[in-house]
């Protein structure tokens, strides 16, 4: 095979078909087998959950960070490079890093047909394998038991985050179906945290629990998450033995996804130094902690891209994270309507989204995600249910980088844009690499978008 350039690489990776012929966890098992087992060097956390996963991700890899260790931390769907998936200390693999192994990865013959998930899983622990990282963590593509990363055996750490509808054509229309499959990642062995859940998905998860005998479990008690005035422009709360926690990352739900990354940092350094010499003492493992919610940041989620003009992004894609959404606008921001751009995958629930955020919208703007599964602007826009309180009516504007010219020529005063994405954002990409390039007064946008777009 010849040698392909890193854009070939990516383009061949990202073109692989979206399911395989085996389920993932089957697929992965024998792409690891024939790879020498690297996930079997590596100690690991597994995330799964329909919603705020990746946020309980980011959360604990500034904490790792924070506390000395080298930390990997692989997560999807990217939001602007393709190498956003693959992370070691918070930087992304190389362009020379991704090239070698996805070539070494797409000249092999595992007997199998890989999905793009697939060959990214296995190129991460490669490269996790390579960097001598001392914790990985890992998150879910789609569910749990069948899942990818589930090839990886026994993490010592498993988080649940919250659980909602989402991917119901494949986990099942049921809260318990899908918990089920989240559940799958519990195994024998590994300690376990939960976010809180409702009833019908938390009955499922303490029953996996107890199948596998779990002998440690936490989970998040929102009755104990004291909430306090923000402090120089950040979140506060209070948790057990951590008073007046502050955080940069915005929106009501993080501070449950706060506190579950850090019970499961607790859980694993309690692992990660039995029996060693020389441990930490309990104090700074707990600045750790604190240092790294305080230090966190993730694109796309609840993010304030921009002051002047106001623009806020965010990654609900289903009914759950929408009705999350419009929580911490009506806390964050009160008696204010907005203006939404919407982009969104045809399989999502957007009629129920679009009526959860009508009576906050002033308007819509509607834009086409850059995938196959993506729904067009202009059938959004003609959802009978987009008319509003607010007199607005949704229009279609092509692409994300059409919208922000929208916006910048129309009216760069907008108190506030909400994008949301579907599962594999292309397009929001597009979007904040043209934003820092042309928006007026770009100065306020974050450095991480520059970062990604060199």
């Amino acid at each position: 095979m010849q040698t392909l350039t890193y854009e070939e690489t990516v383009t061949a990776i990202e073109n692989k078909r979206r399911f395989g012929n085996l389920k993932g966890v089957e697929i992965s098992k024998i792409m690891l087998e024939q790879l020498g087992h690297p996930e079997k060097d590596l100690r690991i956390i597994h995330i799964a959950g329909t919603n705020g996963k990746g946020s309980v991700s980011a959360f604990l890899r500034s904490v790792f960070e924070c506390a000395g260790s080298k930390t990997g931390m692989f997560t999807s769907p990217h939001l602007v490079d393709f190498r956003e998936r693959i992370q070691v200390q918070g930087d992304m693999i190389s362009k020379e890093d991704t090239m070698r192994l996805g070539n070494r990865l797409l000249s092999m013959d595992f007997g199998v047909c890989p999905t793009m998930f697939d060959y990214c899983l296995a190129m991460a622990l490669l490269y996790f394998k390579e960097q001598k990282c001392d914790v990985v963590i890992l998150e879910t593509g789609l569910g749990g038991t069948y899942d990818s990363t589930n090839a990886c055996g026994v993490p010592d750490v498993t988080v649940i985050a919250k659980i909602g509808f989402d991917h119901m054509a494949i986990l099942g229309d049921t809260l318990a179906q899908i918990a089920a499959e989240k559940a799958g990642i519990i195994k024998h062995g590994t300690a376990l945290v939960l976010e809180s859940q409702e009833k019908e998905a938390m009955d499922v998860l303490n029953k996996a629990a107890e199948r596998a005998d779990i002998k440690t479990i936490k989970v998040v008690n929102l009755d104990e998450i004291r909430i306090l005035p923000q402090k120089d422009g950040k979140q506060c709360f209070s948790y057990a033995g951590y008073d007046a926690v502050t955080m940069k990352m915005l929106g009501v739900h993080q501070y449950e996804n706060a506190v579950a990354a850090m019970l499961a940092a607790e859980l694993f350094f309690e692992k990660y130094f039995a029996g060693k010499k020389n441990v930490p003492e309990r104090k700074a493992l707990q600045h750790a902690i604190r240092e790294g919610i305080d230090r966190t940041q993730w694109m796309g989620r609840m993010e304030l891209v921009s002051n002047d003009p106001f623009f806020l992004m965010d990654g609900a894609h289903n009914s759950n994270g929408v009705e999350v959404l419009k929580k911490s606008l009506e806390t964050m921001y009160p008696d204010e309507k907005f203006h939404f751009i919407m982009g969104v995958m045809a399989d999502k629930d957007y009629g129920e989204m679009i009526r959860e955020l009508l009576p906050l919208a002033l308007d819509f703007k509607t834009v086409t995600v850059e995938s196959e599964r993506a729904l067009q602007g202009e059938a959004l826009r003609l959802h009978p249910g987009k008319r509003n309180p607010g007199g607005g009516v949704s229009e279609p504007c092509g692409c994300a980088a059409g919208f922000l010219k929208i916006i910048h020529r129309k009216d760069s005063g907008i108190r506030l844009t909400v994008f949301y994405r579907g599962d594999r954002s292309i397009s929001a990409g597009k979007t904040v690499t043209w934003f820092p390039k042309n928006l007026r007064k770009a100065a306020s946008v974050p450095n991480h978008y520059r970062k990604v777009t060199k």
